[in-house]
């Protein structure tokens, strides 16, 4: 009978895991700086014994006295952790796996890997449903994608789910804080619980979720990135079961992105017993969802995976991925080293252990045909490269390349300029961020840091521009090997506007040398020119 030690043995996941592990044949020893409560656990499982332990302290006498086949820590927080617990188990000769899903945590195990090697032990991190699960499925749904383009991802818990200590100090450990994406083909910074969304997890058959999810710190927004040569952006976002939660943390996130507190980790305590005190409201519904984009055989597909549980049964999953790892372990499927838990199990694998719940999944595919495709039609094709492949947008991507703006003179002209964020005389380096969501693109133009942003769609047949409360319609006829942007209407706050008043602009792009060329003059009537930029985009490498 193999032995494992469960740091955090009796907690909230740790508990789950102990049963799973002790029902599967192990002889499972419950840890934590309780011991009383490690001793009444432990009575309740066959073969298993109630320890205290410490995962902040030195825990090589307790290995040396019990020598456990492996070590799984579930005790957590492991945001500003250490590694002191899987290096203590590399020193001893033990195999260890966490639920960690602190990005810096997981990300730096593999500092282990040459020691582990030697040791020859395995040490695996990130052992919970990111990113061992969302691995899995990330994987499955790119089968056959040449290229991926962009990965969504997010979670809703079941507020019957009560989060520990460890778990709400997690949350709160980058509420407010910036959180590093890879967006537009390069690195940017996000507000941690900003980029709120409201998400609908859907499957035939059943009733759907609607929750609201905002940006969470997980260790995929490194390691999905890095899986793929193309480099997806990606994106994770979580939230409870009720609007008002999410809500709540985004208003007191804002102290902490202004410089007035530098983290919300010391309230949790006192949001705990408010989350208890709703624990009853709500339902025992949990749900996620992966959504990936990409290219298959030239077409651009979008692939749907999502999972609802029900009966309380969501909160099993991050347990799920330890447990299977604890198997492969025993058989002696993983080699010796450190590494992160991403990318070693199948979905199938998680499959044989969702029969066993109220857990359902369903993934669905959706083909796409790019905006500026719908819009033109045919003539689409007669574009030369370099335009053609700038308004392929699906997903996430980005340009760079250089521009030279002037602006205009007058006192009224600046003012206008001003006011859409415009940038300012003299040549810039260019970056362009695109995104693409249910197909509408929104544009982020950024001029050696000076930023502003507009939204394009489709409507009657036409392109149309939407800078804040301002809307331009626009027909795109060819131009030599590229097109040009002729405006048809306006309005203000969907208000139609005399045509005779509004921006006099022809927007011209086209290929040259490679590379997309573009040249936009914006003039007003009665006030004269307000900004012309011109110059090159190219493709980021």
């Amino acid at each position: 009978m193999k032995r494992i030690l469960v740091l955090g043995g009796y907690g909230g996941f740790g508990a789950r895991l102990s049963r799973r592990l002790a029902s599967d044949g192990f002889e499972v020893l419950v840890a934590g700086r309780n011991l009383e409560a490690a001793k009444a656990l432990a009575a309740r499982l066959p073969h298993a014994i109630g320890l205290q332990a410490d995962r902040n302290g030195d825990i090589s006498a307790i290995l040396g006295e019990h020598r456990p086949f492996l070590l799984i820590d579930a005790a957590g927080p492991f945001q500003q952790s250490d590694d002191r617990v899987p290096r203590a188990c590399v020193e001893a000769g033990i195999h260890y796996i966490d639920l960690a899903d602190a990005r810096d945590f997981v990300g730096a195990i593999r500092c282990l890997d040459e020691r582990a090697k030697a040791a020859g032990v395995t040490v695996i991190s990130g052992a919970s449903s990111v990113p061992a699960l969302s691995g899995a499925v990330v994987a499955d749904l790119a089968k056959d994608m040449e290229e991926v383009r962009s990965i969504e991802m997010s979670i809703s818990a079941s507020n019957r789910a009560t989060a520990g200590a460890s778990v709400a100090s997690a949350i709160l450990s980058y509420v407010g804080r910036p959180v590093r994406l890879w967006r537009g083909r390069r690195w940017q910074d996000a507000m941690g619980w900003h980029m709120l969304k409201r998400e609908t997890y859907a499957i035939a058959g059943r009733r759907p979720l609607h929750r609201s999810v905002a940006l969470a710190d997980v260790p995929d927004h490194d390691l999905l990135v890095e899986s793929f040569a193309e480099r997806p952006s990606v994106i994770f976002r979580a939230g409870p079961e009720f609007p008002f939660q999410t809500l709540a943390l985004w208003l007191l996130s804002w102290p902490v992105a202004w410089g007035w507190l530098t983290s919300l980790r010391k309230i949790s305590r006192f949001l705990l017993p408010l989350q208890r005190l709703t624990a009853r409201l709500g339902t025992a519904r949990s749900a996620m969802t992966i959504e990936i984009k990409g290219i298959e055989q030239g077409a651009m597909k979008a692939r749907r995976w999502t999972l609802i549980a029900e009966n309380g049964d969501g909160v099993e999953i991050p347990t799920l991925p330890a447990q299977l790892l604890a198997w492969a372990l025993r058989d002696g499927r993983l080699p010796p080293g450190a590494r992160h838990a991403g990318g070693l199990l199948s979905l199938e694998d998680f499959r044989t252990l969702f029969r066993d719940l109220a857990i359902t999944e369903e993934m669905t595919e959706a083909p796409y045909t790019p905006l500026y495709q719908r819009v033109m039609g045919p003539a689409f094709a007669h574009l030369s490269e370099p335009v053609r492949a700038m308004h392929h947008v699906f997903g996430d991507g980005g340009a760079k390349g250089e521009a030279v703006v002037t602006r205009g003179r007058s006192p009224l002209a600046r003012l206008v300029a001003k006011i859409f964020g415009f940038p300012t005389a003299g040549k810039h380096a260019l970056h362009v961020s695109f995104k693409e969501n249910s197909g509408i693109e929104r544009w982020t133009r950024d001029f050696s840091g000076r930023r502003f942003r507009s939204y394009l769609r489709e409507e009657n047949g036409r392109l149309v521009e939407r800078f804040g409360p301002f809307r331009f319609a626009f027909d795109l006829p060819i131009r030599g090997n590229g097109l040009s942007m002729e405006m048809r209407h306006w309005s203000f706050l969907r208000i139609p506007l005399p045509l005779f008043l509004a921006p006099q602009s022809v927007a011209h792009e086209w290929g040259e040398d490679g590379r997309f060329h573009f040249d936009v003059p914006i003039a007003l009537s009665f006030i004269g020119p307000v900004v012309h930029y011109r110059g090159w985009l190219g493709p980021i490498d």
